[in-house]
């Protein structure tokens, strides 16, 4: 099976640290996962493809330079995912963004969708899926099969944490997906959370909620 690319740099794991400390305020939280964000996005999009141009710099005309085309749509899953994908949109320099919101039934305990935000036709476009939390996969694997729905073959998921169990269960019915994470966490809680996690990170990034 496919494995995580989990982003192996003791400046990330610092921050990583940070990051799951309970005492990190909601505005520091938002900052590191910002951070963070800007550095998975960097390990992942390492081998993007170039093209080779040429640039006047103030000293020199025509020198050789190399040139991304590629426009990635960023998808991020609601709404943890918005405290990931301004920071991924800094690092691509061809973007656009398509939300997709779900929330947790409580009766059959999976996702519902609230937003589809995606188009009709995602044939031949490279999307980038912001999920935080990779926690049991449920949520990330509704999404993935939506864009299979509208033709997406090329999807890269960039996490903050993933837990093993829900990467496996994704790669096992989305094999052909890239997942770059900036740590792996072995366990669940009994819930459903990642442990030892972080906590819920919607509620670290932007607060609970208001019922």
């Amino acid at each position: 099976m496919p494995t995580p690319l989990v982003v192996n740099h003791p400046i990330v794991a610092d921050k990583v640290r940070q990051l799951r400390d309970s005492s990190t305020s909601n505005a520091d939280f938002l900052r590191l996962a910002r951070e963070i964000s800007r550095f998975v996005a960097y390990e992942a999009f390492r081998d993007t493809p170039t093209t080779s141009t040429t640039v006047d710099t103030p000293v020199a005309s025509d020198a050789p330079a190399v040139k991304v085309d590629t426009e990635y749509v960023i998808v991020p899953i609601l709404r943890a995912g918005l405290g990931m994908s301004p920071a991924v949109q800094e690092v691509l320099p061809h973007t656009r963004v398509c939300l997709v919101g779900l929330r947790r039934n409580e009766t059959t305990l999976l996702p519902d969708v609230y937003l589809d935000g995606l188009p009709e036709s995602l044939v031949g476009a490279h999307v980038v899926i912001c999920d935080p939390m990779l926690a049991t996969g449920g949520s990330l694997d509704m999404v993935l099969s939506m864009l299979r729905t509208r033709g997406a073959t090329d999807a890269t998921v960039l996490c903050l944490i993933a837990a093993r169990p829900g990467v496996e269960f994704v790669l096992s019915r989305h094999p052909d997906v890239t997942i770059v994470a900036a740590a792996l966490d072995e366990e669940l809680t009994d819930s459903g959370y990642i442990t030892p996690g972080l906590g819920d990170a919607g509620d670290r990034l932007f607060g609970p909620p208001v019922r």
